[in-house]
């Protein structure tokens, strides 16, 4: 059978940190790029939504004059860990609990601009809101000096393109946390999917099926190196090939599918990779098979490509965990629709996400939207289909971890519908 082909572009160049240079630069620059730009596009949209409402400044306020502000959210949180606490946890014989989430009845929200910085009340939930986030806010100031919020106006998803016509089905797999080298990791499953994708699995008709996947994405953290490797000792001659087995063994089994279609893989967290976003993308020297195919790619992190114009955004999950963190949601998904209304992929970064210090953009913003945000890393498979106020609709895909569940996602490009691959190596009696 002839596997099917799908025109590639990527759109990567914005993640890609090239000629710059680290020199002693802080991160108010980042901030003050994301707060110009989203500030033009709220002040379009505050006549249509708040018409005969003037737009002021902080130190403009007048008490209880009704007015809209426009500014960065900072959340002051009670429990958020300080370097302090790091400091203490090293010096401490007893270890400090460290809690999943940082949230606290007590946290609140304060709105910065150039001229100054308010307390916030009323109508916007602190749980909802992380520190980086860029808002309009109609309220008026009171007695007290707070701003007492009415309305929160956010800015929205961006403009999308219109969604191709594709009238035969085109399918793209997503997989992510493998995690090769760890205890968890099965490389029987591995190989599993490998060989269903690559067509060497089940009858004529799952087979018919795999011929249409045009391309595989790897979806961060595909290594697991043990931590005691990586605290910055030397490491001993004798465990020097213990760090390069589970690259070479994640070599081996990408060379078999680059060999029969195109592989873009991404670093995640626990790869060999810089810890900041945006990750740059994989040394191809660690790939001596792959890297020989020209169906290849090493991406960076958060990656954005299109196939046959439907365009793609994703990252390896660390800007959804770190919403999850310092902020509260119904799902990962919800967390993921507030990214694209925000129009911003890590409001986190750089306060409690890592990311480099741009002084002159910041790569982050989203301005165009994507049909299809994808998410690695997660607990558990989820996707739902986002519509907006202008027609745009967008496939958001929660990715599982496939070393802890055995499942990767299949996309059709010509509807957006999404299933799972499940590879099951237990045998039950």
């Amino acid at each position: 059978m002839e596997r099917k082909q799908a025109d590639y572009g990527n759109l990567d160049e914005r993640y890609m940190i090239q000629g710059e240079r680290y020199q002693g630069q802080q991160y108010s620059h980042i901030y003050y790029t994301r707060l110009h730009h989203m500030r033009t596009l709220l002040h379009a949209l505050v006549p249509s939504r708040k018409p005969h409402i003037p737009v002021t400044t902080v130190l403009g306020l007048e008490e209880g004059k009704d007015c809209v502000l426009v500014g960065t959210l900072f959340k002051h949180m009670k429990l958020k860990p300080s370097i302090l606490d790091e400091y203490s946890k090293e010096r401490s014989a007893i270890p400090l609990v460290k809690p999943h989430n940082f949230m606290h009845p007590d946290d609140n929200l304060i709105l910065e601009d150039e001229s100054g910085r308010v307390a916030l009340a009323g109508a916007i939930p602190p749980a909802a809101y992380v520190t980086g986030v860029v808002v309009a806010l109609h309220g008026k100031e009171t007695s007290a000096g707070n701003f007492l919020v009415e309305d929160v106006l956010e800015a929205g998803l961006p403009p999308q393109t219109l969604l191709p016509s594709i009238n035969e089905d085109k399918y793209v797999v997503f997989v992510s946390g493998l995690s090769v080298g760890s205890s968890t990791f099965n490389p029987l499953q591995f190989q599993l999917l490998i060989d269903h994708i690559t067509g060497h699995l089940g009858d004529e008709n799952e087979q018919t099926i795999a011929s249409n996947i045009v391309r595989v994405v790897v979806a961060g953290n595909s290594v697991h190196i043990a931590p005691r490797y990586l605290n910055g000792q030397t490491v001993a001659a004798k465990d020097q090939p213990r760090i390069a087995e589970p690259i070479k063994e994640l070599d081996i089994m990408l060379t078999q599918l680059v060999a029969s279609l195109p592989v873009d893989i991404m670093p995640g967290c626990n790869d060999p990779a810089n810890f900041s976003l945006p990750q740059q993308p994989l040394h191809r020297c660690l790939f001596a098979g792959a890297s020989t195919y020209n169906t290849f790619s090493s991406c960076p992190n958060p990656h954005q490509f299109e196939l046959d114009n439907v365009k793609f955004l994703g990252t390896s999950g660390q800007n959804i965990d770190d919403l999850y963190k310092y902020s509260d949601a119904k799902d990962m998904l919800e967390f993921m629709e507030r990214t694209l209304t925000w129009r911003h992929l890590a409001p986190t970064a750089p306060n409690s996400l890592g990311c480099y210090p741009y002084t002159d953009k910041d790569p982050f913003l989203v301005e165009t939207c994507p049909h299809v945000y994808f998410v690695g890393n997660q607990d558990r498979y989820e996707t739902r289909l986002l519509k907006g106020s202008e027609k745009q609709q967008v496939r958001l895909i929660s990715i599982p971890r496939f070393c802890d569940t055995g499942i990767a996602v299949m996309l059709n490009l010509r509807n957006l519908e999404c299933s799972t691959l499940s590879f099951s190596t237990s045998f039950d009696s």
